[in-house]
């Protein structure tokens, strides 16, 4: 096959044209945002139902989730702004209707929309089972205040339903043994997830009403540690509802859902938001004062996101000129990578923590038999006072080897000045030296040293506290971050 082509024939004089267009190549990222320009010009404020799954909310307030239908889905994403002006708390199988801006995330190449906003419009398959239950063992008198019975003032011996790994348990004997020594825990391993929940926790329920003497429980305590709708499902089958009810003992539930309630918190003689605070509950007769005030705190939290909601209302009537839109719309995307970023980096350390979990585990349990409370008060004084003398020990360390590397320094620069061809080995060495006695040998061995707003070292957890800004030095550098979280290791 002859192909037209164009160029200049001397001996001819003639000259050939190509006749095919000229071909544009695009780079993929210019592609995607030029895509995305298009996308956010054609759907920048639209309404969208659906069903919500895979919800996923991340340590930085902004939650992620898919919106489907029976033929389709679609990423979503509410910013931390919005997402804490909602008046309700989104699950999987939800149906809501939201609003916002058609885009396209440009790391993954992923349509998405953008939320403003986001309201329930009906119930998934799941909920609506639920408050059919719900209903159903209502119209039988099941939550009757009337039929519930006291806890014990002060019980013996709890026996507590739940799982035997994860920190459900290691939490309940935490808190428990700190308030109530005394206090006899029994564990009646089930699962709390999958299609043999309920099951075995029907199963587990009876059993405790069944122990003799020697062994029988003054109260029951079914834990876990919260979840989706889809997780919970035990804790709102029927088996449990009805064994809870034919239980002889009292029954607390720690389902660990501080906002949503289970079937098994409406038959329960007493619910407690957490596994940790079925632990206070269970050890402490004035726990309803607690309870007042978590229901003024929550009133209060609910009128303070209605006027948040009706400020955000007005202000989205404003208009806004397309290039602050653009930098918000940039500032969101940049969020959303990093957030994917940060969930990289808890998946990494998940893995060494569950390891350091499990060492801890085995170590708690071969200590059960005996009382250590002795043994720990000591060890918790001998770590005290070790952590002081190597926190002093540090300081000096780096200090005195900043002043002796300074006198190396200065001995080295004066050889050089006297005669630096004829003492060429003796620098060699006092660099040696001066390389070993370096401050930052230490920061490059994996310490750092942290410095608070007022440039003060600290020492202890208990200089910090959330949204503190502190200076942290390494081997080769510094940088500057805020305090999310503050944890105090026991023992």
């Amino acid at each position: 096959m002859v192909r037209p082509f164009e160029h200049d024939t001397p001996q001819l004089g003639l000259r050939f044209h190509d006749p095919r267009p000229t071909r544009r190549t695009w780079q993929v990222r210019q592609l995607v945002a030029e895509a995305r320009d298009r996308v956010e010009e054609e759907f920048g404020d639209v309404w969208v139902e659906g069903e919500i799954s895979n919800f996923r909310p991340a340590s930085s307030g902004h939650v992620y989730f898919t919106l489907k239908d029976a033929e389709a889905q679609l990423s979503a994403v509410l910013f931390r702004r919005q997402a804490m002006l909602l008046r309700f708390r989104p699950e999987d199988g939800m149906q809501v209707r939201l609003r916002g801006k058609v885009t396209i995330y440009e790391q993954r190449g992923q349509l998405q929309i953008v939320a403003d906003m986001m309201e329930p419009v009906g119930a998934g398959s799941l909920q609506l089972a639920f408050e059919q239950l719900r209903d159903r063992l209502k119209a039988e008198g099941l939550f009757e205040q009337s039929r519930k019975r006291p806890l014990p003032a002060f019980p013996r011996r709890v026996a507590v339903v739940t799982s035997p790994t994860g920190a459900v348990i290691r939490d309940f004997l935490n808190v428990a043994g700190r308030r109530h020594s005394a206090l006899e825990i029994l564990l009646i391993p089930v699962a709390v997830q999958g299609d043999a929940a309920p099951g075995e926790i029907e199963a587990a329920l009876a059993a405790a009403n069944a122990l003799g003497a020697a062994l029988a429980p003054d109260l029951i305590v079914l834990a876990r540690g919260g979840g989706s709708l889809e997780d919970l499902a035990a804790f709102n089958s029927e088996r449990v509802a009805r064994a809870i009810v034919a239980s002889r003992l009292p029954v607390v539930s720690a389902i660990g859902h501080e906002t949503d309630f289970t079937i098994a918190d409406f038959v329960a003689d007493l619910r407690a938001p957490t596994p940790s605070a079925a632990a206070e509950l269970v050890t402490e007769a004035q726990h309803k004062i607690g309870e007042h005030l978590a229901e003024l705190r929550h009133r209060l939290d609910r009128a303070m996101r209605f006027q948040l909601l009706q400020a955000r209302q007005k202000l989205t009537r404003l208009p806004l000129a397309r290039a602050e839109q653009r930098m918000a719309a940039g500032m969101h995307r940049r969020q959303q990578r990093l957030d994917e970023l940060y969930e990289r980096l808890e998946e990494a350390m998940a893995g060494q923590i569950r390891s350091y979990r499990e060492t801890v585990a085995e170590l708690q349990a071969s200590v059960l038999g005996h009382d250590p409370r002795r043994q720990l008060g000591a060890a918790r004084e001998q770590l005290a006072a070790l952590q002081a003398r190597l926190d002093h020990s540090l300081e000096r360390s780096i200090a005195g080897l900043a002043y002796r590397a300074a006198a190396v320094e200065d001995r080295l620069y004066r050889a050089a000045t006297v005669s630096v061809a004829g003492r060429r080995s003796e620098w060699a060495a006092m660099e040696s030296k001066l390389r070993a006695l370096s401050p930052l040998a230490v920061l490059e061995r994996g310490y750092a040293l942290v410095r608070d707003e007022q440039g003060r070292v600290v020492r202890s957890v208990a200089q910090l506290s959330p949204q503190m800004r502190v200076t942290t030095r390494v081997a080769d550098g510094e940088f500057t971050g805020t305090v999310e979280q503050v944890t105090k290791r026991e023992g």
